[in-house]
């Protein structure tokens, strides 16, 4: 009698069950293949929603154990063992500390500390798009969350940069642009922490690694906005500069200390985890000390007993993607069981032969389909990231590249298409905004779409990087970083 997986477990064994399909090994990526056709649907019909994504992903685990001739007892042994898998344990942990971070920052006003900058720099026309990128750059590398940059900024800079002789749509592009700037490089990013933990790598060692792509990208990118950044136009909505001075308070600027601790921290090899925890203990301390919110706000209980706050915010904000990150992990390891990684791995090297130029090509095409295709870019992150570790662990290629590949065109193209999650976040916030400002001029996503130039930059780099091998490094079998491919 063959032991059981529980068994198994107890004797340290780790065997899991090959699983067989009908239709071969490609039975084995229906699961995944009917999540990706889901999600693409959804995002065209433009209901796409976390619970939507989640709901695609478990239809197709159940089409999946329909189409699985082995016993389905295997296929759900198969799927638990994959759910289990530290790649999607470690990625939701520490997206649960950061959304905490994210959330105490923002209740601390660091927004609104930021934007208070803003209003006392007496900068106009080009000079104040640069401005809202840097400023929209330093939030989103501080809170990790690009989708509430651009809420954030849209709200508040977008009407004042209008009044002071912006360009409208320079001016919408530059808050995309330095969301993505912290996007991609916050250590607190969802995309930053998906990217790490699905390739095995450290965040505090992703962050560094890739610090030079995003500032070559973000260097242009202030001096092009700065140019081009003006308008012609007369300035139509002076009320625009009281309503954000109404809206600052340069106190908040005090909640950049936990942010800079948690930076220093992690660039000094601390674990994320630990890193957040002093960062998350600094900010509540200093909020409470200097009166920007009272402990209620940080954990507390309303009149039906529902536990709120800045905390519990911060964890609820990230509940439906750690089940999607765990949903899709087990799927993508059905795919291992069944032998579809290992077939399409095949047909690539085909292709790809013993080029490691030619293997980054395919994490860099790949990736860039799944997201121009998946409107929301960790659910796009998540779908590649299987396909990513496994070429590039069979190519020898470090942890951090793979890592870096996999975020920086996630990270570009998820604020560039016009049918892309947050450009139309940035676009219905704008539009909201009519009723208080009639004469605020409404950029269309299609309009804004060639003039991100953060994304277009950093996508540029990273095909440029594939292309000559420009900061490429290897690992051996023991993760050690190599310059060139080990021959073992």
């Amino acid at each position: 009698m063959s032991s059981s997986p529980v068994t198994e477990a107890a004797q340290g064994e780790t065997r899991s069950p090959t699983l067989t399909f009908r239709f071969g090994v490609w039975g084995a990526a229906l699961p995944l293949l009917f999540f990706v056709v889901w999600a693409i649907t959804i995002s065209v019909l433009g209901f796409a929603t976390e619970i939507g994504l989640i709901m695609g992903a478990l239809f197709g685990l159940t089409i999946g154990l329909f189409f699985c001739k082995s016993r389905w007892h295997a296929y759900a042994e198969g799927l638990f063992s994959g759910l289990t898998q530290p790649i999607g344990v470690v990625a939701l942990i520490a997206w649960f500390y950061a959304g905490m971070f994210a959330q105490v920052l923002q209740t601390g006003g660091l927004v609104e500390g930021l934007i208070w900058l803003g209003s006392i720099s007496n900068t106009t026309g080009g000079l104040f798009v640069g401005l809202a990128f840097l400023l929209a750059a330093v939030f989103s590398s501080a809170v990790g969350t690009g989708y509430g940059t651009v809420v954030a900024f849209c709200t508040f800079l977008y009407p004042a940069g209008i009044a002071v002789g912006g360009d409208p749509v320079m001016l919408f592009a530059a808050i995309l642009s330095g969301a993505i700037f912290g996007d991609n490089l916050a250590p607190v990013s969802d995309t930053t922490i998906v990217s790490a933990t699905t390739q095995d790598a450290d965040v505090p060692g992703v962050v560094r690694s890739r610090f030079k792509y995003s500032i070559m990208a973000g260097i242009p990118t202030l001096i092009l906005l700065v140019l081009f950044g003006g308008s012609d136009a007369e300035l139509s909505g002076p009320e625009a500069l009281a309503a954000m001075q109404a809206n600052t308070d340069p106190q908040g600027l005090i909640m950049l200390a936990p942010f800079a601790l948690v930076l220093v921290l992690a660039l000094r090899g601390q674990h994320l985890l630990t890193s957040l925890t002093w960062g998350i203990l600094t900010g509540c301390a200093l909020m409470i000390a200097t009166g920007l919110a009272e402990p209620s706000e940080l954990l507390g209980v309303d009149a039906n007993g529902d536990m709120t706050g800045a905390l519990v915010r911060g964890v609820k904000g990230y509940l439906n993607m750690a089940v999607l990150i765990l949903l899709i992990v087990g799927a993508a390891h059905l795919m291992t069981l069944g032998g579809t990684m290992e077939r399409i791995t095949e047909l690539l090297m085909r292709w790809i032969k013993n080029s490691v130029r030619r293997a980054e090509l395919a994490i860099w095409g790949l990736v860039a389909a799944l997201n121009s295709a998946i409107t929301i870019n960790t659910a796009a992150e998540i779908a590649a990231a299987p396909f990513v570790r496994e070429l590039g662990t069979r190519y020898r290629i470090h942890r951090y590249r793979r890592a870096n590949m996999l975020d920086a065109v996630t990270s570009a193209l998820g604020y560039i298409f016009p049918w892309g999650a947050p450009v139309l976040l940035g676009w219905a916030t704008i539009s909201s905004m009519q009723d208080t400002y009639a004469w605020l001029p409404i950029v269309s996503p299609t309009s804004v779409f060639p003039f991100v130039f953060q994304g277009w930059l950093l996508l540029a780099i990273m095909l440029f990087a594939a292309i000559t091998g420009w900061g490429r490094t290897f690992e051996d079998k023991d993760g050690n970083v190599m310059t060139k491919r080990p021959t073992d």
